[in-house]
């Protein structure tokens, strides 16, 4: 049975609430968080059109949970991630990135909303719901892309989200919940057996609405740059207003091979400060 047209007075009546909506959320301040690191301040504001991680974020700050953590992994050309809080107190010798609160934040994907250059984002693993971390954040440097270059990363946003669909398609619901239960029990021979078949089944996969980057994201890409094949993946939450100089100096710090910086760079302090319209 074809169900496009008995859903569509339902879609355009979602459609026009989501518009409603989203009109709403532009008319509400944004919250500014005032970040200040080893290597200066950093001001942020968070989007509206993602309450969930807008509002951990505020709650993870108010309850000191980002006090001192460092940024524990630098990627020059690509971003910095903090929000560890094993971090803290940790050995130079010590592996960072797996630390975290016990829950996660559920995906919130924009379609306005996108990898630019200075954008605050969260970090997530490899759940298949896509969910964040509870504390684990990144801001994006990223660098400048010719459209040859943005069709290539395309291409790798799509593989994902193939995977993703391919994952929560009905047909596959046996294999999709013999992976998590491979996840849930760190199972990772069983985990990785039965991932490889679904990015085998993926590479055929057409079962979604492939994702094309609108023209005015290629355009800033083109010219102010980012990370452009982390959209629709990863939620993006907030950008940098002040202190992207901050952010550039914190991603040339000399890391070594887990991309550590050699010297500390820590969150002195982090607060929200205001909202701003």
């Amino acid at each position: 049975m074809n169900y496009r047209l008995l859903i569509l007075p339902v879609f355009l009546s979602v459609f026009l609430s989501c518009s409603k909506e989203a009109e709403k959320q532009k008319e509400v301040p944004r919250t500014q968080v005032e970040m200040v690191t080893s290597e200066g301040t950093i001001l942020l504001e968070l989007y509206n059109e993602t309450p969930q991680h807008r509002d951990n974020f505020i709650k993870i700050i108010n309850d000191g949970v980002l006090d001192s953590v460092l940024f524990h992994r630098v990627i020059e050309n690509f971003m910095i991630q903090g929000g560890d809080p094993d971090s803290k107190y940790a050995n130079a010798s010590d592996t960072l990135g797996n630390g975290g609160l016990d829950y996660r934040v559920p995906a919130e994907f924009h379609p306005d909303l996108f990898h630019k250059k200075g954008v605050l984002a969260a970090a997530r693993d490899g759940n298949s719901e896509r969910a964040s971390s509870s504390t684990q954040f990144y801001i994006v440097q990223g660098r400048v892309f010719t459209d040859s270059l943005l069709d290539v990363q395309l291409e790798r946003v799509n593989g994902w989200l193939a995977q993703h669909y391919v994952k929560h398609d009905p047909a596959n619901a046996s294999l999709f919940d013999s992976l998590n239960m491979a996840y849930e029990a760190e199972d990772w021979e069983n985990f990785s057996r039965i991932n490889t078949q679904f990015r085998e089944m993926a590479e055929s996969y057409d079962g979604f609405q492939a994702y094309a980057y609108p023209e005015t994201h290629r355009t800033v890409y083109k010219t102010i740059g980012g990370t452009p094949h982390l959209d629709q993946n990863y939620t993006v939450f907030g950008e940098v207003v002040s202190g992207i100089d901050v952010v550039d100096s914190i991603a040339a710090s000399p890391t070594n091979d887990l991309d550590r910086p050699v010297e500390d760079v820590r969150i002195l302090s982090i607060e929200v400060v205001e909202s701003t319209n």
